[in-house]
């Protein structure tokens, strides 16, 4: 089951990657929302192809669809992730107006960001809103979000980079959070009830 972990306006702006995540909350939401899609093209090697199936569901749903490339350079000694992210951002706060914006963040994500932030010693969980960005799915697991696809028979591409272990979000995700959960098979447990249960709204860290 898809939790919702936040309230929704009717009228959303959705930033879709083409990752099942963001292609499995773009189609729950579609069907009692009035949404419009923003997605960002990193220009990697995969990123025409996910640009292509965001392209292809929006025009065959008549969703309206913006899309943003990376036309930056990457500062010296600044992380690729981050340059994404910040780009990224740079081009929601650009494109979406006054809509609030739906980012398709979920629970391993929050599994995975209150393990990086503890071991810096400031543990934090990602909030489910900060400013126009709503994080309504950080109660649902992502295996949830692919079965919706699965079973909805909602297209989306796999980012081959996601099992590069040199970005340390896939470090944390491939070789920390399988350990972690070893420890405390219940870990992600705890963390849902600290997501629902928390009156305090931390700032995304990671």
């Amino acid at each position: 089951m898809i939790h919702l972990s936040t309230k929704i306006p009717n009228q959303i702006a959705i930033a879709v990657s083409g990752g099942p995540d963001s292609m499995a909350a773009l189609d729950f939401l579609s069907r009692n929302k009035d949404v419009s899609v923003l997605h960002f093209n990193h220009g990697t090697d995969h990123s025409d192809e996910a640009q292509q199936i965001v392209s292809d569901y929006c025009a065959v749903r008549d969703i309206p669809l913006t899309v943003g490339t990376l036309n930056e350079q990457i500062k010296a000694g600044q992380s690729r992730e981050d340059f994404w992210r910040k780009s990224r951002y740079r081009f929601f706060e650009q494109e979406a107006g006054r809509l609030s914006v739906i980012t398709c963040h979920h629970l391993d994500d929050v599994v995975e960001t209150w393990l990086f932030t503890s071991m810096h010693g400031n543990p934090r969980l990602i909030p489910t809103r900060r400013g126009r960005y709503l994080r309504p799915f950080l109660g649902t697991r992502k295996t949830t979000l692919e079965d919706w696809c699965d079973r909805k028979s909602v297209p989306y591409v796999i980012d081959p980079s996601n099992s590069d272990i040199s970005f340390m979000r896939n470090y944390i995700r491939h070789e920390i959070v399988p350990r972690a959960v070893r420890v405390n098979p219940g870990l992600t447990k705890v963390l849902r009830k600290k997501i629902i249960n928390s009156p305090v709204i931390f700032e995304e860290a990671f």
